[in-house]
């Protein structure tokens, strides 16, 4: 990590590798609408996470869409950990089950759960569900305890929109306790989202009451502004890409051109990571 770190690059990539998703979030900043292809075929989306491994990134974390319907995921992971780098997925957990996370005990690191309520309804008005998974309290809590139980850590990313600022999740943190709790205001990017952003915003007053509603729990929270360009994500086709102007802006193809020249396209800001928190012992 230290070597990144020194030169002022972020040493931790986010890999959107599926583009495809079983729920419909309406307030969803990977829905990558403007990318025709859903994702890249085995042999070159492991060539781009060794690739990104080669270059010196210490943590890789596979989203999505929802990364856990991409087959190959466990080989990718596999080979991510082989190479020295912490592992962690974005999931909405509708497909994790005990044969899975047995499965990939060994090469796995984090699970990061999106969970914005734990009421039906507002899951169902916000899109955070499908036809035959909507989550309950109960399946949350038998999932998370499944979860500490194999050996993962553990982080809950929670969104706050219009459809849940008004709710307390005081109790269900606590008693789930999460390593990492991170709390983002609902972030609207053109073409991504923007069909239904005025469903979804919340302004930066509606964002800090609820934040101020919780500040008996630890949490990080990332405002829209802290959110903006304080990321190195790859998008499903292996192109780095970045949101700092409200709209994603794509680099040339990784395993084209090589990971120095990719960066270079793309902008992106070390002091916003770090101030977001972004740099902890995640080992």
């Amino acid at each position: 990590m230290r070597n990144l770190v020194e030169k002022g690059i972020i040493p931790a990539v986010n890999f959107h590798l599926w583009k495809a998703c079983n729920y419909k979030c309406k307030f969803c900043f990977g829905t990558f609408n403007d990318v025709k292809k859903n994702n890249l075929e085995y042999e070159e989306a492991k060539r781009t996470v060794q690739n990104l491994a080669g270059f010196g990134f210490e943590k890789i974390t596979f989203s999505g869409g929802e990364p856990t319907l991409c087959k190959y995921l466990p080989k990718l992971l596999k080979i991510a950990k082989n190479a020295g780098m912490t592992t962690s997925i974005v999931t909405n957990g509708s497909m994790l089950n005990y044969d899975w996370l047995n499965e990939n005990k060994d090469y796995l690191d984090w699970i990061a759960i999106s969970i914005d309520s734990i009421n039906i309804e507002t899951n169902i008005r916000s899109g955070r569900f499908n036809k035959n998974n909507s989550f309950t309290e109960e399946i949350y809590i038998e999932l998370i305890q499944l979860i500490k139980e194999i050996g993962f850590k553990l982080k809950i990313n929670t969104v706050v929109s219009n459809f849940n600022k008004n709710e307390d999740f005081n109790e269900f943190i606590n008693w789930v306790k999460p390593e990492r709790w991170k709390i983002f205001q609902a972030l609207p990017i053109e073409v991504q989202n923007d069909k239904y952003k005025d469903d979804f915003m919340v302004n930066q007053f509606e964002f800090n009451n609820y934040l101020k509603r919780h500040k008996s729990s630890s949490y990080i929270k990332e405002s829209n502004y802290d959110m903006k360009g304080s990321y190195i994500m790859v998008d499903p086709i292996g192109r780095f890409f970045e949101n700092s102007k409200g709209i994603h802006k794509y680099s040339s193809k990784i395993n084209s051109v090589g990971v120095e020249r990719a960066l270079s396209e793309i902008n992106y800001c070390f002091k916003k990571f770090i101030n977001r928190e972004g740099l902890y012992d995640w080992e």
